[in-house]
């Protein structure tokens, strides 16, 4: 008890050296971390509890097997997202049993239940937890970490099957539908994707794939689909069907967020690559039956401390334009690794030192340099892929999320690429023109002000002189059921907001605004009014010349509608 005390004087103590501002949202779910952030780091992974083996720890306090299958589901549930599979920190600090042993359960529960200004959620108070589930996971962080299985050849072999082989499908295209302005929608708790005519606005087909499908990636040529679910199945589907189906399928991990296929001259479509989370690692395929060739291992040490990390997770990948290449992010490393797949029994990587926590990204207009997004360390790494060498790391505001990012000529500072923030309210354009604007290439050349941090995409088109940004995860209902959009030319006057989701015309429900995506034309945008599975949600296309309402796609198919991938422009890297 006197332990217990020390410790709620010590949180007390933290909390006074915050400002009231702060102090009022310390009685929130997420004591001292903007609730938009915390709901983008906690989402839970989706390993099975059951396929992770207990290691019960001498010194540590008894936990029952019951009760080890219960700590295991909370934490996949609730903390590995932060925390790391393994407890050895991620965007969260570690939690392994040195760590964990000397500090002992009473001061474990206090942390748990009531959180802690630097982020942690007060689990108990905020009536997420029990206190009998916080005095489990008190005990359970005390034991070595459970680990799941590792996944290799022979496992994702397995889970491999071709269902119309190449030699089976069609030569030609079977169908009327014009796939170039053809959308992906991934349905994210439906655990499907919806193919949407971009012309008519109607749902051609929905098509089973994995848990949430996280992105959509064209092959070079623009006929196959590839789509990965955050449970690492990825689909294959072929759009030159008479009906658009799945032709081959891999289960390549536990986890993942990326796929991408071979885009240099002379490679197209014959590789395909994905990364997962849970092992970290990636595999290049065969591009036309998901046949796995080579997998590589992403543990190793950080590009700071040099310290191991055994679980760095493979987060962004895209594919080089300039040579057979493709751009591989370690997330917890720190690593941008250009992996060579011109030779595969003799695979060349190029290990990139950038910074670590590496997230999402894309190419600047010319698409010879790639700018990733290192979330947590609110920083932009800059890669010059004709090079394959860092050609600078750029300061931006807090975890910049830009999806693949917003490219547009800035009236004055010429060609920039710009990306949005979760932990805040800004936008950063950085210039990206270093031969015709080189006073102004890899430095922010202007902060523009949104509505508020939560944002998860950013878009424009080179046929636009919009720019549109989300707010999905701002906890502001206004602010995350309408978008904030720019004039290019006139970025000082600041934005206009428009109320998609009432635009949308929906009853109840979250009704988040998330992910503009243009259309082949670049005269629409398409917005997903994302709401529970249990709810209606819908697709709102507005007319990007008038900023006025177009159609609103409504249909009981579309559950939880998320990102969008227009065929054209996934396939040419437009943005």
């Amino acid at each position: 008890m006197q332990s217990r005390k020390l410790v709620m004087a010590l949180w007390v103590s933290l909390l006074a050296t915050l400002p009231a501002s702060s102090w009022a949202q310390s009685k929130t779910v997420h004591p001292g971390t903007p609730e938009e952030e915390m709901r983008y780091k906690g989402a839970p992974v989706p390993i099975k509890p059951e396929e992770a083996k207990e290691m019960a720890s001498p010194k540590a306090p008894p936990v029952s097997t019951e009760e080890f299958a219960r700590a295991k589901q909370i934490y996949f549930e609730r903390c590995a997202g932060c925390h790391g599979v393994l407890r050895k920190g991620a965007t969260g600090k570690p939690l392994t049993p040195d760590i964990t042993l000397p500090k002992g359960t009473e001061y474990l529960k206090v942390f748990i239940a009531y959180g802690t200004p630097a982020g942690m959620p007060n689990w108990q108070t905020s009536g997420e937890l029990s206190e009998k589930d916080v005095d489990l996971m008190a005990r359970f962080l005390q034991h070595e970490p459970p680990q799941p299985p590792e996944f290799g050849l022979k496992e994702m072999k397995a889970g491999w099957k071709v269902h119309v082989p190449p030699e089976r499908r069609p030569k030609k295209k079977m169908n009327n539908l014009n796939l170039e302005n053809l959308f992906s929608v991934t349905l994210r708790d439906a655990g499907q994707i919806a193919l949407i005519d971009g012309d008519s606005k109607k749902i051609v087909s929905t098509i089973d794939t994995g848990y949430a499908v996280h992105i959509s990636r064209m092959s070079a040529s623009g006929r196959y689909l590839f789509v990965i679910g955050r449970d690492a199945r990825i689909d294959m589907i072929d759009l030159w069907m008479e009906k658009p189906a799945v032709v081959a399928t891999i289960k390549v991990g536990l986890e993942a967020r990326s796929v991408e296929t071979s885009k240099f001259k002379g490679y197209e479509d014959r590789y395909a690559i994905a990364g997962t989370y849970w092992p970290p690692q990636f595999v290049i395929m065969k591009g036309d039956t998901l046949e796995p060739l080579k997998i590589v291992a992403t543990r190793g040490m950080t590009v700071d401390t040099q310290d191991y990390h055994p679980e760095p997770r493979v987060a962004a990948i895209v594919a080089s334009h300039h040579k057979p290449e493709f751009v591989v992010n370690v997330k917890e490393t720190g690593k941008v690794l250009m992996a060579d797949y011109s030779d595969l029994r003799n695979l060349k990587i190029t290990e990139i030192a950038a910074a670590r926590f590496l997230h999402d990204g894309g190419w600047e207009s010319s698409q010879r340099y790639v700018l990733m997004a290192a979330n947590q360390s609110d920083k932009i790494a800059v890669i010059d892929t004709v090079n394959s060498k860092l050609e600078a790391i750029v300061d931006v505001g807090k975890i910049p999320h830009p999806g693949r990012g917003a490219n547009f000529r800035h009236p004055k500072f010429g060609p920039v690429w710009a990306t949005s923030h979760l932990g805040d309210e800004t936008i950063s354009l950085i210039g990206t023109d270093p031969k015709g604007h080189k006073e102004y290439a890899w430095k922010v050349v202007q902060t523009l002000k949104g509505q508020g941090g939560g944002s998860l995409f950013i878009k424009t088109h080179p046929k636009s002189k919009n720019l549109w940004v989300d707010t999905t995860l701002n906890p502001d209902v206004a602010i995350s059921q309408s978008i904030a959009v720019y004039d290019i030319n006139a970025l000082d006057k600041g934005f206009q907001v428009l109320p998609i989701a009432e635009w949308a015309g929906l009853g109840e429900g979250a009704k988040r605004v998330v992910q503009p995506e243009y259309n082949k034309a670049g005269d629409e945008v398409w917005f997903s009014v994302w709401s529970a599975k249990n709810h209606q949600s819908a697709i709102v296309v507005i007319d990007d010349r008038t900023r006025k309402l177009k159609a609103v796609i409504k249909d009981p198919k579309l559950i939880t509608p998320t990102g969008k991938f227009n065929v054209y422009n996934t396939q040419k890297d437009v943005y």
